[in-house]
């Protein structure tokens, strides 16, 4: 992240809007910088089980269930929906390199989805997508994942309700014709006991005629107390149909994904705990805040008197650069530098160039900066770097995590705009390249104040 003098073409302009000091209200953007496995059936059938050997048995109504090999593009995110669809996130990216796991049966893929989902399910429905225009004799894609709680407080009805209506969705977006369900409940009985499971296989056989009403096949459908090695997996159409689920942390898709630096988390609440607000902390930055924001007011205020907004800008910026710099080198903010840096991310300008280090060299540092400041900071200021913890999560396509961060954000501020707007994309089903956007603007706003963030390498 370099200082840069020249002038920078924008194909964006940014919005004019009245300016305020920093202690008393976020302020606009600057002004125009305008110098610078399947049901398969007949020969598709016997092509694809020729290919990959795969198991078979039969399902209601005489359908085949192929229970064979996928193909999982281990880049991909997840989306994380609870049973009002409130936690989604960004699916596979269609401009990702072209690699893929293969995982050759059931067991295989339930000891992936760890890796997929970010964390361990638990009492949860998992939905695959699959990709759409799959040739015959071609392995099925996963192209997207969801997963869902299985809250016992709603009644089954409901559930099937809110799980189709989500699904379907997302299957719009992706022009999806076909998805796999896989139930992970420690309180399912087990392939042997007869009739123990009769809620889960409600579930999946109500959701099945659901979602074929609206042209959506469930191509298998499998469930396991609990993902671990040695668990015993089985299909929902025909418990005859069984297996053992073999080590998640040996799954190729889990190596990916770790050699991509990509954690897995043991369960969700690991996740959850990372945006938990620190009293303590929050206690001793608001001892400290009112003075910084004063500074940061005189300093303001003096760049206006000399024409020179843009000035304070830039050196609003450039300290929190340097403090991202500061946290990749492996240091922690101190309680003071914590309330400068508030101070600056006030000011709105400063703040939505904060987006574009999402997709640049930086990414990892700024991300971690913010998971610092959503611990101390609350109110406004705890939902502003909530949104930006939220959409560096987006845009890497940690779908569950962007969901907690958005949450974060609106429980500090409910009317929290960019919140709000990202979740909404988030429900929509909108993918991370749409909103590069956000992180173009943000590139543009710092080459108007005359900074140089760097390649975008996301």
């Amino acid at each position: 992240m370099t200082t840069s003098t020249e002038p920078h073409d924008s194909a964006a302009d940014h919005a004019a809007g009245s300016l305020a000091s920093p202690g008393l209200a976020p302020m606009t953007s600057p002004r125009a910088c305008r110098h610078v496995a399947r049901r398969v059936a007949g020969q598709r059938g016997a092509a694809h089980a020729a290919a990959s050997e795969p198991r078979t048995a039969e399902v209601p109504e005489g359908r085949a269930l192929d229970t064979g090999a996928f193909d999982i593009e281990p880049r991909a995110g997840a989306l994380d929906a609870r049973t009002i669809c409130g936690e989604n996130g960004p699916r596979y990216r269609r401009n990702d390199p072209p690699r893929s796991a293969h995982v050759g049966d059931p067991g295989e893929l339930i000891a992936a989805l760890p890796a997929l989902v970010g964390f361990a399910p638990q009492r949860s429905l998992v939905v695959a997508v699959l990709r759409a225009g799959v040739t015959h004799g071609e392995r099925p894609v996963i192209e997207a994942l969801a997963r869902f709680d299985l809250a016992p407080e709603t009644r089954r009805r409901a559930r099937v309700s809110m799980f189709t209506a989500c699904i379907a969705q997302i299957c719009a977006v992706e022009q999806a014709a076909e998805v796999l369900v896989i139930v992970v409940d420690d309180r399912l009985s087990g392939p042997s006991v007869v009739d123990a499971d009769a809620d889960a296989d409600a579930l999946v056989a109500s959701l099945d005629k659901r979602l074929g009403r609206r042209g959506i096949e469930i191509g298998g459908g499998w469930a396991v107390r609990g993902i671990e090695a040695g668990a015993r997996w089985w299909s929902l159409f025909d418990r005859e149909q069984r297996g053992e689920v073999p080590d998640p942390t040996a799954s190729p898709v889990t190596l990916a994904h770790v050699l991509e630096g990509r954690p897995i988390r043991r369960s969700r609440a690991e996740l959850t705990a990372l945006v938990e607000a620190d009293t303590v902390r929050q206690g001793e930055v608001a001892v400290l805040l009112p003075a910084a924001l004063a500074m940061a007011r005189d300093r303001f205020t003096r760049a206006v008197t000399h024409g020179d907004l843009d000035g304070y800008r830039r050196n609003a910026l450039e300290f929190v650069l340097w403090q991202i710099a500061h946290v990749e080198s492996g240091a922690v903010p101190t309680v003071p530098e914590i309330a400068e840096l508030v101070a600056a991310l006030r000011d709105r300008a400063v703040r939505d160039t904060m987006f574009a280090l999402a997709v640049g060299d930086h990414a990892a540092a700024a991300e971690s900066l913010w998971l610092t400041l959503v611990r101390a900071l609350s109110g406004p200021d705890r939902a502003e770097v909530a949104a930006l913890l939220g959409y560096s999560a987006y845009i890497r396509g940690d779908g569950p995590f962007a969901g907690i961060a958005l949450d974060a954000a609106l429980l500090a501020d409910p009317f929290h705009p960019m919140a709000i707007l990202l979740e909404t994309s988030l429900r929509a089903g909108m993918r991370p390249e749409a909103l590069r956007r956000l992180a173009r603007s943000g590139y543009d706003t710092a080459a108007c104040l005359g900074i140089e963030l760097g390649p975008a390498v996301r």
